[in-house]
């Protein structure tokens, strides 16, 4: 008997919660196709395929990508902050704390 099934994972994360689902799916399943059948976003309802970034360990992929057996399918959440945004405040506080300013 040929199994026409391959067993992945579907990541999420927020920093109060985390999680990994685990499914078996069709062979040749999109990378789209496997995060809807997790049902992740029944979970996570500010998922939104069309604006988040999409990996497989850590790697960009595109959500008509192939999976294959064994990937960990990741969802990116936004940037909350620009990361230069968030260099220049830092710099700026210890800034002020150097000297001797502070509010």
């Amino acid at each position: 008997m040929v199994m026409n099934k391959i067993h992945v994972e579907v990541a999420y994360a927020q920093p109060e919660i985390q999680k990994i689902i685990t499914l078996d799916v069709e062979v040749n399943s999109t990378i789209e196709e496997v995060i809807i059948q997790s049902g992740i976003m029944t979970i996570f309802p500010e998922i939104d395929l069309q604006r988040q970034k999409i990996g497989v360990f850590s790697k960009p992929r595109h959500l008509t990508d192939i999976v294959n057996e064994g990937d960990r399918i990741e969802i990116y959440r936004q940037l909350t902050i620009d990361p230069k945004e968030a260099r220049r405040a830092k710099a700026k506080k210890n800034a002020k704390k150097g000297s001797g300013l502070t509010r």
